[in-house]
């Protein structure tokens, strides 16, 4: 081990973190092929993955060490990057949909179109977020484009049309956060950086379905212990994952309960199936030796295999909307006695069409000493072919802030596509403007906007870079999100402004000039004639002679006097209160009264109500003669 070597960057490791085992796999690319250099398998000594999901990390990356350091003492290798699957058992498709409102009408350009789909992805995760109890961090597997609108006309391609509002409508694919987050922390602890991260349908279907043959409509089914996968493809390419909780276990549960073995030794006794005619000793859970018959076991498995074939089929109707060309069965359950021809009579296929995947792994894969057409094989060898062959562009390391970024998508990968599989949204991304505040005064709605957002920094190798940017291996990503805009605020005061003098109301109850407003307040005021300033008294007028008015013979004196206004008798909070008669004749309004309620409205600390009769009234109302008005603190 003195000189052992460090992993070239050509060199390919991939493990396969199956249910019941680890399985790892070397390869190099020869041409356009990957020559396999080896292969190794360890089983878990008890349960640590639960139904294709890792349970107990500590104990998977123990055993990933194992397989590991195996394949290093062989082949004088230091592994330290791997290429890893998540299981599609976890996976979430939702449906999103974004607008863009456009300040003008302009030409559509693709950094808009790359924020506009952000924004429908993101749309899609908030979906899955209102789903749950409590929120969750997801992960972007991929997605598709159902529908552009422009202007509320459908289209293909929005690029360099013209317009003012643009929407999209995606179908997104997500992986909550713990499934990832999980499967890094195992490779972790086995001492491993991952180097990329697929699907495990996805790497399944690279090596059984290889790209020149999915022009036809074919199913990928690959049978694992705990999950069955299945993906779908054509016209050249993959147009959806499902997958079935039905899986191997459920077979060897069977024979556990018909035989009284344990786990691991029922496992034994379906894997002896099709080997030999003979009879299968075992020793069941009360320490005695049985001598069961292949015939024994094969009745007892078929109610299970029955189940497994009859999800499987409904599983690939629903997504396909009826029986595919051709269906390839991969994964150790594949191999089950009978199992290929119950899932041909489910799908109402012929048996011919049903076949077990492995012949076709050898357009992909080779190896100069090693039996690799097993198809049990599909998963791990998918993997190693995904990233050695460059099927996958996430086969490659990313930096983000500093950490390897998780990737998952096939294609070109843009920066935007990697930031939202890494769990940032449409607004990290693009930020929001602060929320706008409305507000009514004396009946005119007013809208105060809040602050725009602040940039997001966002640089590929320390150059400023845009959201189309296409990323390559070996970049390195530091991104900071965009921060949310000041929200509008105005205090009564500054919505009045500095000139103001009077009282106002807020919602019907008088409010200080330092109250903050709320969205949807509605204010009224009244204003009044402020007193002269100090500085500047105005002089009284001179008084002017007159003479008095000229009397009229035998009239009555009221005759010649004008009518004086009479008093205003009122009720306030109870009392009787008189008011002298105003001397244009004017009404009293409820404002009139705020002064004699005994409340200091200079310094408020509650909101103040006002009622005329019983009713909540505005301070502009006008009072009439005997009413009854209540001015008190809430």
């Amino acid at each position: 081990m003195a000189d052992i070597k460090a992993q070239d960057k050509d060199l390919v490791f991939a493990l396969d973190i199956g249910t019941r085992s680890v399985v790892g796999v070397v390869g190099r690319p020869v041409g356009d092929r990957l020559k396999i250099l080896d292969v190794e398998m360890a089983e878990h000594g008890k349960r640590a993955m639960m139904d294709g999901q890792i349970d107990d990390i500590r104990q998977v990356g123990a055993l990933a060490r194992t397989v590991t350091q195996r394949l290093e003492g062989r082949l004088g290798v230091r592994l330290e990057r791997v290429c890893v699957a998540a299981a599609g058992r976890a996976l979430r498709t939702q449906k999103g949909s974004f607008t863009l409102e456009l300040p003008e009408e302009q030409s559509i350009d693709a950094e808009q179109i790359s924020a506009l789909e952000a924004g429908a992805v993101s749309a899609a995760e908030e979906s899955l977020q209102a789903d749950g109890d409590s929120r969750r961090q997801m992960f972007l597997v991929g997605y598709t484009v159902a529908q552009y609108r422009l202007d509320n006309y459908p289209m293909a391609n929005l690029q360099y049309h013209t317009g003012r509002k643009v929407e999209a409508d995606v179908v997104a694919t997500f992986l909550p956060g713990e499934v990832v987050e999980s499967l890094y922390a195992a490779m972790r602890t086995a001492g491993l950086q991952v180097a990329s991260m697929t699907l495990e349908p996805i790497a399944a279907m690279n090596a059984a379905i290889p790209a020149e043959l999915r022009l036809l409509n074919l199913a990928m089914v690959d049978i694992g212990a705990g999950t069955t996968d299945i993906a779908l493809c054509r016209d050249g390419s993959v147009v959806g994952y499902t997958m079935a909780t039905v899986a191997g276990d459920e077979v060897t549960e069977a024979i556990m309960r018909s035989f009284l073995v344990d786990f691991r030794t029922a496992e034994q006794i379906k894997r002896s199936i099709g080997e030999s005619d003979e009879l299968i000793r075992c020793r069941n859970i009360l320490g005695q030796e049985e001598r069961v018959s292949v015939d024994e076991v094969v009745q007892v498995i078929q109610e299970p295999m029955n189940k497994l074939a009859d999800a499987v089929a409904k599983q690939i109707l629903s997504v396909n909307g009826g029986a595919p060309s051709a269906v390839f069965l991969a994964g150790g359950g594949s191999k089950l006695t009978g199992l290929r021809e119950k899932v041909a009579v489910q799908l109402e296929m012929d048996e011919k069409r049903v076949a077990i995947a492995g012949n076709n792994f050898a357009l992909s894969a080779f190896s100069d000493n090693l039996e690799l057409e097993k198809p049990e094989y599909a998963t791990p060898l998918g993997i190693a072919i995904s990233a050695g062959l460059g099927l996958l562009n996430d086969s490659y390391v990313v930096i983000l802030n500093g950490q390897s970024a998780k990737l998952f998508r096939n294609g070109v990968l843009t920066l935007r596509d990697i930031l939202l599989m890494n769990g940032y949204t449409y607004a990290d991304m693009v930020g929001k403007t602060g929320r706008s505040l409305t507000v009514t005064l004396d009946g005119k709605r007013l809208a105060f906007r809040g602050e725009p957002a602040v940039p997001a920094v966002l640089q590929v190798n320390g150059e400023d870079a845009a959201l189309t940017a296409v990323v390559h291996a070996g970049d390195e990503i530091r991104f900071v999100p965009a921060g949310r805009g000041e929200d509008a605020r105005r205090t009564l005061g500054e919505l009045l402004g500095e000139d103001f003098y009077g009282k106002a109301m807020v919602n019907n109850a008088i409010a200080p000039l330092d109250r903050p407003l709320a969205q949807g307040d509605v204010v009224l005021t009244l204003r009044q004639t402020p007193p002269p300033r100090p500085e500047a008294p105005v002089a009284p007028p001179a008084q002017a002679y007159s003479a008095p008015a000229p009397r009229v013979r035998g009239a009555a004196p009221e005759a010649v006097r004008p009518l004086r206004p009479r008093e205003v008798h009122l009720f306030l909070n109870g009392d009787p209160l008189t008011l002298p008669a105003k001397e244009d004749g004017a009404p009293y309004y409820l404002m009139d009264l705020l002064e004699y309620s005994g409340i200091d409205f200079e310094h408020l600390d509650r909101a103040v109500r006002l009622e005329v009769n019983g009713v909540e009234r505005g301070f502009q109302h006008a009072l009439k003669e005997q009413d009854s008005v209540t001015i008190t603190l809430n």
